[in-house]
């Protein structure tokens, strides 16, 4: 009987033991899960893109007697009464805690052309940089990244409008150097940078660009100053005299979403160059944007804007000038956004968009698509 009742006894703590081990392991395997997925939140890639084309039909002619259709001397859409491509774009972000890259190239005509090149089917590097957030509050950036200036962008998968604006079209269209951005407070942002020669990968010019950027947002309003300066490359010699073009750009980029299926933007800038001292000319420009939700899955892209360029010292005479409006639906399909364009560009005192002086105007029907992945 007492070697029976002893064999009871144990039972119980045999049991408790079992179960607490049990229970341990089970604890212990919980917090491994758990220290796994912060790992894998805290390690993040993302691969991402777009493509796109388009149909340009060109409206007007020359009147000069080739009679050859008027095309729109902005970017990406320089291919008239044809089919044209823009290009397949691939985006590869990965952050891993306080550092992260990018990497971004396109391959195809409009990859080419925002790179300052020629020609239909050439591959190139968009983006490329990496980042360092020491805290929330600051991040460093060094490499090759996409402007700061203005409020179109290169990826036509970000625009309403597929054509450019004059503004997005005179550039600056990348900087390859080194910025850092800071979270002042709530709303509040500002980003100070050095740079190589306004859109160029390597600049052997002697003296770099400086940018900057204060930034505010607060309801349904944001707004972008920005400010550019430096040493432009002189003709193309890149030979390090004295004599290079001195170039400064302020600009102002703004949204207010009015609501869910009302926005409107702006974008007001103006560049001016000084050679040896004097005042060599420039350009100033304003163009307002408004997005409308019609209904689900279709979108009405608005822009007006007016871009004239400015005279150098000692010039009173007037300045060419264009006036453009242009028109486009998003019509959204899953992934696929395709988007009927119309737009019409009238120019003032001397611009034209062909070889006769009549070829003041300029009208186009454009349908594109962009799939985004």
């Amino acid at each position: 009987m007492k070697t029976s009742i002893n064999s009871f006894s144990l039972f119980p703590l045999l049991l408790l033991f079992c179960t607490t081990g049990s229970l341990f392991a089970q604890t212990t395997e919980v917090i491994i899960l758990e220290e796994e997925e912060e790992e894998e939140e805290s390690k993040s890639f993302e691969l991402t893109g777009y493509v796109d084309a388009y149909y340009q039909a060109n409206l007007i002619n020359s009147k000069s007697e080739g009679e050859e259709p008027l095309a729109f001397p902005t970017s990406f859409t320089d291919f008239t009464n044809t089919f044209g491509i823009g290009n397949v774009n691939l985006l590869a972000e990965k952050s891993l805690g306080k550092v992260g890259f990018v990497g971004q190239v396109g391959f195809g005509p409009r990859a080419t052309q925002a790179n300052g090149g020629t020609g239909n089917f050439s591959s190139t590097v968009q983006q490329l940089y990496v980042t360092y957030s020491p805290s929330d509050a600051i991040t460093f950036t060094l490499g090759n990244f996409g402007t700061f200036v203005g409020y179109e962008v290169i990826d036509a998968s970000a625009n309403i409008n597929y054509s450019t604006s004059y503004l997005f079209s005179n550039g600056p269209f990348y900087h390859t150097g080194a910025k850092v951005d800071f979270a002042i407070a709530e709303g509040f942002g500002a980003m100070v940078g050095v740079f190589d020669d306004t859109d160029s990968k390597i600049d052997v010019i002697k003296g770099k660009h400086i940018g900057g950027q204060l930034s505010a947002a607060a309801g349904g309003l944001s707004a972008y100053l920005n400010v550019l300066a430096g040493k432009d490359d002189d003709n193309g010699t890149r030979d390090n005299n004295d004599d290079d073009t001195n170039e400064f750009q302020v600009d102002l980029t703004a949204t207010y979403e009015v609501s869910e299926s009302l926005m409107f933007g702006l974008n007001a800038s103006s560049y001016t160059t000084r050679f040896d001292g004097d005042k060599a000319g420039g350009f100033f420009g304003t163009a307002v944007y408004s997005t409308i939700g019609i209904a689900d899955g279709f979108a009405l892209g608005l822009r007006g804007e007016y871009f004239t360029a400015t005279a150098a010292a000692g010039d009173n005479t007037d300045q060419p000038s264009v006036i453009a409006l242009t028109a486009s639906g998003n019509f959204t399909v899953g992934d696929l956004r395709i988007i009927p364009e119309v737009r019409f560009d009238t120019g003032n005192n001397g611009l034209v968009f062909g070889s006769s002086p009549e070829d003041d105007a300029v009208a186009a029907f454009i349908l594109a698509a962009v799939y985004s992945f």
